[in-house]
C-alpha cells in the first residue's frame, strides 16, 4: 500500500485520495442484480468493473470485504411504488413460485460472472433473507419524524428530511427545483403525502405473492431499503465504497443515501462509485427496455445483431477499453476489434517465455512502462491506458522475437510479471487458449451453448439451432448429435 490511490467521488464530484475508514482495510458494497432475466451485456460492466477494483485493492495489499446483493423481492416495475413485483409477475407468466425464479436466474447469473473471470463476492446477501433487518430500519426511520405511515404503508418523508438534510445531493438535484419543475400528480398513489416519497414498506394487494408480516401490515419492502439494511449489517454504519451503476444513482443511491441519513445521522458511505452505461446506438442497454443482448446470446452468436460469437475474455477487453465512468457504445466492429486486441495480447504472454535474454539491468524503457501501468490503475482504475501500456509491452515482445532487439534478464522478468500480475491478475485476463483456461471457461461456454441448442429443437427452433451450429463450426468446433445427447470437438 505504498501507492496512492485515487477514487473519483460521485457525491464530491472530484477525485480524492483513497484513505480507509480502518487502515489496511477496504469494505465495498455494489448492487447486484434483479434477478428475473438472464444477465446481458450491461451486468457485465458491473460485473467487471468492481471485479478489477477487489482485485486492484488485494494487489495493492488491502484486505478487502466485498459484499454484492441479490434483489430477490420489492423491485417493482418502472423502479416505482406502485405496480407488479418485477420477480412475481415473472413467476405468474412462467407459473412457477417465486423463488423457483429467483434460484433459476441467480446460478444463470453466477455461471455468466464465472465464465467472465470475476471473483465472487465475498458475502452475497438477498433481500429477502434480511426482512427483519428492514422492518428494524423502518422503524427506526420513523422513531426519527422522516417517514409516516398510511392505510398499511410506510413511506419516506422527503419533504420533512429535506428541512434538515439536502435531498439530492448525490445526483445533483435540487428537491426545490424538481418540486416547481413537475406538476404535483399523486395518481395512483394517494397513500404519499408528496409524488417524491418513497416506499419503505408496502401494504400487500391480495394477489401479491412475495408477503411478510410486519407491525404496518402483510406486506414487503421497498426496493432502496434492502441495501442499506444490509451495508450497514456487513459492513458497519460507516464504511469506504459504495458501487453501482450510473442509472441507480436516482432515485436508488439517492434515497439509500436518504435513508442512512435519516436513521443514523451519517450517510454511511465514504466514496460513491458508478460505472457508466453501454448503449446501442446511443441508448441504455437494459431488460426494462428491451433492447438488451443476453450474455449467452454473444457467447453463442446466436443474436439477429450479433454477426459472430464472442468469447468471454473478448468481452471482457471490450469492456476494459472505455474507462468505467465512460459509456461504451456496443457494435459488432468494436467486439471484433477487441478480440484482436485480445488475442494479439495473449500470444505475447505466451511467446514472452521462450524468448533469450542478456545479462542486464532493467531499462530505463521497461521501467517507465512498469510505472504507467501502475499510475493508470491508481488513477481512477485508468484501463485503458493502462492498456495501452501493456499492448507497448506487447510491441516489445514481438521486437525481441523477430530479433529487432534483445531484453535483458531482468527486462524479461517485470515483462512476465506485468502479464501475469497486472493483465491476469488485475484485470482479469485470462488465456482462453491456455490448457488449463479450456476446461474451466471454454468447456463451462459449451455447456451453455448446446444447452440452448437443445432447447430450441425441443421449441421445434430449428433455424436457431443451426444457426448455433453453423457459427460454432465456422469457430472450428464440430457438433455431433447422438442418443446420449450432443457432443462437441475443436
Amino acid at each position: 500500500m505504498e501507492r496512492d490511490f485515487l477514487i473519483y467521488n460521485t457525491l464530491t464530484r472530484r477525485k480524492e485520495k483513497f484513505e480507509p475508514i480502518n487502515p489496511g482495510l477496504a469494505g465495498i458494497y455494489v448492487c447486484g442484480p434483479t434477478v428475473y432475466g438472464d444477465a446481458h451485456l450491461g451486468h457485465a460492466r458491473p460485473g467487471i468493473t468492481y471485479d478489477v477494483l477487489v482485485r486492484l485493492f488485494r494487489h495493492l495489499g488491502y484486505k478487502v470485504r466485498y459484499v454484492r446483493n441479490i434483489t430477490d423481492v420489492g423491485h417493482l416495475e418502472n423502479d416505482a411504488d406502485s405496480g407488479e413485483d418485477k420477480i412475481a409477475q415473472k413467476a405468474r407468466i412462467e407459473q412457477l413460485e417465486p423463488m423457483e425464479v429467483v434460484q433459476h436466474y441467480t446460478i444463470r447469473y453466477h455461471e455468466a460472472m464465472k465464465l467472465l473471470n470475476t471473483l465472487p463476492p465475498s458475502i452475497e446477501p438477498r433481500a429477502s433473507g434480511h426482512i427483519i433487518e428492514q422492518i428494524s430500519l423502518v422503524e427506526t426511520i420513523l422513531e426519527k419524524g422522516f417517514a409516516y405511515e398510511s392505510n398499511g404503508s410506510v413511506y419516506f418523508d422527503v419533504e420533512r428530511y429535506n428541512r434538515e438534510y439536502p435531498y439530492g445531493i448525490l445526483s445533483g438535484r435540487s428537491l426545490e427545483d424538481m418540486l416547481s419543475n413537475t406538476a404535483r400528480t399523486l395518481e395512483g398513489q394517494q397513500d404519499k403525502r408528496s409524488q417524491f416519497d418513497f416506499a419503505l414498506w408496502k401494504k400487500a394487494a391480495p394477489e401479491h405473492i412475495m408477503r411478510w408480516p410486519s407491525p404496518w401490515s402483510i406486506g414487503f419492502p421497498g426496493w432502496h431499503l434492502e441495501c442499506s439494511a444490509m451495508s450497514a449489517k456487513y459492513l458497519g454504519d460507516n464504511f469506504d465504497i459504495h458501487g453501482g451503476g450510473m442509472d441507480l444513482l436516482f432515485p436508488h443511491h439517492e434515497c439509500e443515501l436518504a435513508q442512512n441519513t435519516a436513521s443514523r445521522g451519517t450517510g454511511g458511505v465514504k466514496y460513491w462509485m458508478h460505472n457508466n452505461m453501454i448503449t446501442i446506438n446511443g441508448q441504455k442497454m437494459g431488460k426494462s427496455l428491451g433492447n438488451f443482448i443476453t450474455l449467452e446470446e454473444l457467447f453463442t452468436g446466436s443474436h439477429k445483431i450479433l454477426t459472430q460469437p464472442y468469447t468471454p475474455m473478448t468481452i471482457r477487453f471490450f469492456i476494459l477499453q472505455a474507462h468505467y465512468r465512460s459509456t461504451l457504445d456496443f457494435s459488432n466492429e468494436a467486439l471484433v476489434a477487441a478480440e484482436k486486441g485480445y488475442k494479439k495480447m495473449m500470444q505475447a504472454k505466451r511467446d514472452i517465455s521462450s524468448i533469450n535474454t542478456k545479462q542486464g539491468v532493467l531499462s530505463p524503457e521497461i521501467k517507465s512502462l512498469h510505472e504507467g501501468i501502475y499510475e493508470a490503475l491508481c488513477d481512477d482504475m485508468n484501463t485503458p491506458i493502462a492498456l495501452a501500456h501493456l499492448f507497448d509491452a506487447v510491441r516489445i515482445v514481438n521486437s525481441a522475437k523477430d530479433g529487432q532487439m534483445t531484453l535483458t534478464t531482468e527486462d524479461k522478468q517485470v515483462i512476465e510479471d506485468l502479464f501475469e500480475n497486472i493483465a491476469e491478475g488485475v484485470l482479469g485476463l485470462t488465456d482462453e487458449q491456455s490448457l488449463t483456461s479450456n476446461s474451466k471457461i471454454i468447456n463451462g461456454v459449451m455447456e451453455i451453448v448446446l444447452e440452448m441448442r437443445k432447447e430450441a429443437k425441443a421449441n421445434r427452433d430449428f433455424a436457431k439451432s443451426d444457426m448455433i451450429r453453423d457459427n460454432l463450426t465456422r469457430l472450428g468446433i464440430t457438433i455431433k448429435d447422438t442418443k446420449e445427447g450432443a457432443e462437441w470437438s475443436i
